[in-house]
């Protein structure tokens, strides 16, 4: 049987040093991985805010209260764990960037 040849634009490895091997994959899932944290966390925000909001609107009507405020209620309970949500996000962002590009300087 003939040996597979790789694709002319594949990486070239080089089996017999793992070490290195290791690292670039490391690498690479790092840098995925910070790419889709965003997304991630997003997406917790947003599962948040939507429990908030039906936990508040669930206790009130529990608790027989007034439909119009507790409607009211949950629509601000809502709005502002979104904020704060989105506001976290932000900053825990801008505070990667700034820590990669500290990293960046300080490896040059």
């Amino acid at each position: 049987m003939a040996r597979p040849t790789a694709h002319p634009d594949q990486l070239p490895l080089n089996w017999s040093d793992n070490e290195a091997i290791e690292v670039i994959v490391e690498q690479r899932l790092a840098e995925r991985f910070e790419a889709e944290s965003f997304q991630w966390r997003f997406r917790l925000v947003m599962i948040e805010t939507v429990m908030m909001g039906l936990l508040v609107l669930v206790a009130g009507m529990f608790l027989k209260q007034p439909t119009m405020m507790v409607l009211r209620a949950s629509l601000i309970i809502a709005a502002s764990c979104l904020a704060t949500g989105i506001l976290l996000l932000s900053l825990s962002a801008g505070t990667a960037k700034i820590m990669s590009r500290l990293r960046g300087r300080r490896g040059q």
